[in-house]
Formats: structure tokens, C-alpha cells, sequence
């Protein structure tokens, strides 16, 4: 039989004593990462479509009845367009005006505009829609609106022409930041992240040239090149990776936020690649492709719905292509006009003259296995905390019968 002096029983209970207390911390660090809101897709909410570059400037597919409902009057080229996370606005780049302006979606009313030099193609909306950044490869600077005012409120000077923008909830992988997002920039020969003041957190050299920019949820973030390849920024490593896909013509991504899968538009090909997400910190990565989507027109741009369940190809000759995700199937495909440059999905406008109005998440959600994961730590948080319970109670008898 083992016996303690009085110290050493007292050592021995807290140890004893130390274990639940420690899995109890880690149960809340752990919670603390479930419980962070991950970004949408660019895709969102399987609604609505808007496909700009359309002879109107802005066409709507109704994604139920499968067809174009309505039409918005916006001039001035539109390319990338973008929508509040409540489907309510709008958000369209004019570059042939150089504006940026803020439309009503149900009516296409404009509820603001403002001027921006430098022929403004590119948006880009913060995580809680604050702050909606433009920018363009006609200048050197990266200008963030409010997006209710259309008021310039911070003004970013860049080394060069910008060719891609993205925000990101990356804040982990930049221990100096001190905003709730980053932005990344795309410029001449390379990527460049920045605060949500301007300072800059990193710059990644990427001599073939950056332009569009990908970020899904994670510590990978991916872009095209204007040589024709596709690379990934790794910042478990801070490294670029080695292209992913290469000869082609690579235009808009999107990807799947139940899969992590990235859709790539391959222009020269008449395809679109879907590449596997990349695991942070592997030492040789390379390009995945899980499945490769075969078209009888030119990909301009790609969308895919919040949910992963649909998904649209816009088609240089005026075509809008419906994908069934997980039937791996073409579902129909819907004429609108034009030469189509960008595509995203939302919400009905909270309008009377909408569509019956359907539940949906206003912000940012998380994807299924992580809601999956939330529930495993909810269920092991209450049992830990019942056992503190015990343990306190058990420490309280104790010391009433010393």
C-alpha cells in the first residue's frame, strides 16, 4: 500500500484535480474556433442569379422557374458584380464610366453611385458588409466605400495596376493584424495582403503575373495567372505553390464550401477544371483535378450556391449553363444574350413584390462538417461541465467533513 505525506496527497489530488480542468480549457479553445463564422462562396444563397454583361447590363435567372425573370438597366459595361448579404443591394463595377454604383436588386433603382478613376472592374465586400473595396488595372490605388453612402472612406496606394481582390478571415496566419478580415490585392508580379488600415501584412512574389483571386475558408488561398496557370498561396508553409493547372485561360473561381473544391473557367479549352482543396502544409503540392466539366462554348465565369447543391457557368456566346453538384449533371441551360463577364447567386430582395420570402442565413454561415463538429463539442462541453460540477461538489463535501 502506497502511502503520501500530508504534501504529497495534496500534489497528488491536484494533479488528480488538473486533468478535468485542463480538458475543460481545451474544450473552450476548441469551441472558441467552431464558433468563428467562415465566408461565403462567392456563389451564395440558390435564389437568384445575376449575370452581368448582358444587353441590359444585368440579367436575372430565377433559379426555381429556370428561366431569365427580369432584367436590370445598368450601363457602363458592368463586369463584377456583387450582393449584401440580405439580397437587398446590388453592387455593380462600371469601368466603361468608371463608377461603381449601388442598386435596389429587386427594382434596379440606384440607391448610390460614385466616380472612380482608373476603369473599375473589381470588387470585393468585406466579411459583414461594411466596407465594399474597388479597384482596377487602370490605377494604382484600392479604394473602400461604404457601401449604404457610396462615400469614399480609405483610399490604398498600390505598386501597380490591380488585377484581383479578395478579403479573407485569415487573421491566425498574420499575428500582427489588428482588423477583423485582410484584403488581398493582385498586382504586376505579385500578392500582396493588407489590413483593414492599409498596412501591409505580406507579399508574396508571383512572377507570371496574379489576377483572379479565390479565398474559401482555411489557410489556402488561390489564383490565376495572366500566363495561363493556376497557383495557391500555402500560409501554413508562406509559399506559392507550383501551378496547379497550366496552359489555359483562366477567368472568375468559385468554390464549394461543402467540399472545399475550387471551380476554375479554362476559356481555351472550353472546360471547367474542379481542383481538390489543398492540404495546409504539404511539402509537394499538387493540383488535384476531381472532375473536369465539358462545354460547348467559351466558360467566362462561374458561380456555385452557398449550399453546394447548384451550380451556373456563364458562356461567351449568351448562355447560362445549371449544374446538379452532386448529380454531376447539366441541368438546363438558359439563354441570355450578351457577352456575359461575371455571375453570382443570392437572396430574393426583401421586397412585397419578391418571391415568397425564404428563410436564409443574413451572414456569414459555416458548412456542414463544422456544424457537425459544433455539435460534438457542445454535447463534450456539457459533459465536462458536469463533471466540474461533481468534482467542485465532491471538494466542497470533503472539506465539510475535515
Amino acid at each position: 500500500m502506497e502511502i503520501f505525506s500530508a504534501r504529497g496527497r495534496r500534489e497528488y489530488i491536484w494533479r488528480k484535480r488538473r486533468i478535468p480542468h485542463l480538458l475543460f480549457c481545451g474544450l473552450l479553445l476548441a469551441g472558441w474556433w467552431l464558433f468563428i463564422p467562415t465566408a461565403h462562396a462567392d456563389g451564395g444563397a440558390p435564389n437568384l442569379a445575376y449575370i452581368s454583361g448582358t444587353p441590359a447590363g444585368v440579367s436575372v435567372i430565377d433559379v426555381m422557374q429556370r428561366r431569365v425573370s427580369r432584367t436590370l438597366a445598368v450601363t457602363g459595361d458592368p463586369h463584377t458584380i456583387l450582393l449584401s448579404f440580405d439580397g437587398k443591394y446590388l453592387y455593380t463595377s462600371q469601368p466603361a464610366q468608371e463608377r461603381v454604383s449601388v442598386l435596389e436588386a429587386a427594382s434596379g433603382k440606384a440607391h448610390c453611385s460614385a466616380a472612380i478613376p482608373g476603369k473599375p472592374s473589381l470588387l470585393a465586400l468585406s466579411p459583414q458588409g461594411e466596407a465594399l473595396y474597388t479597384a482596377g488595372n487602370g490605377d494604382t490605388q484600392v479604394r473602400a466605400l461604404n457601401p449604404m453612402t457610396c462615400a469614399i472612406e480609405h483610399s490604398f496606394p498600390i505598386a501597380g495596376p490591380v488585377y484581383g481582390l479578395a478579403t479573407s478571415l485569415m487573421g491566425g496566419a498574420f499575428p500582427e493584424h489588428i482588423g477583423l478580415y485582410q484584403l488581398w490585392v493582385a498586382t504586376t508580379d505579385k500578392l500582396i495582403v493588407l489590413d483593414t488600415d492599409g498596412k501591409q501584412l505580406a507579399s508574396f512574389a508571383l512572377p507570371a503575373g496574379p489576377a483572379y483571386l479565390c479565398i474559401p475558408p482555411g489557410t489556402v488561398a488561390y489564383a490565376t495567372t495572366r500566363q495561363g496557370t493556376v497557383v495557391a498561396v500555402d500560409l501554413a508553409t508562406r509559399k506559392v505553390t507550383p501551378p496547379l493547372l497550366a496552359n489555359g485561360t483562366f477567368g472568375p473561381m468559385d468554390y464549394n464550401a461543402n467540399t472545399g473544391e475550387i471551380y476554375v473557367p479554362d476559356m481555351q479549352h472550353h472546360q471547367v477544371q474542379v481542383l481538390s482543396p489543398l492540404t495546409p502544409g504539404t511539402t509537394n503540392p499538387k493540383g488535384k483535378i476531381s472532375r473536369t466539366i465539358s462545354l460547348d462554348g467559351i466558360p467566362t465565369t462561374v458561380a456555385i450556391t452557398n449550399d453546394g447543391q447548384l451550380g451556373f457557368i456563364a458562356l461567351e456566346d449568351g448562355r447560362v449553363v445549371m449544374l446538379d453538384i452532386p448529380g454531376r449533371q447539366i441541368v438546363t441551360t438558359i439563354r441570355v444574350e450578351g457577352q456575359p463577364h461575371f455571375i453570382i447567386t443570392g437572396l430574393y430582395p426583401p421586397t412585397p413584390a419578391a418571391s415568397p420570402p425564404v428563410q436564409q442565413p443574413v451572414g456569414p454561415t459555416r458548412p456542414a462538417w463544422q456544424t457537425g463538429l459544433l455539435i460534438v463539442f457542445l454535447i463534450a462541453f456539457f459533459l465536462a461541465l458536469l463533471g466540474l460540477v461533481i468534482i467542485l461538489v465532491r471538494w466542497w463535501r470533503s472539506k465539510q467533513k475535515a
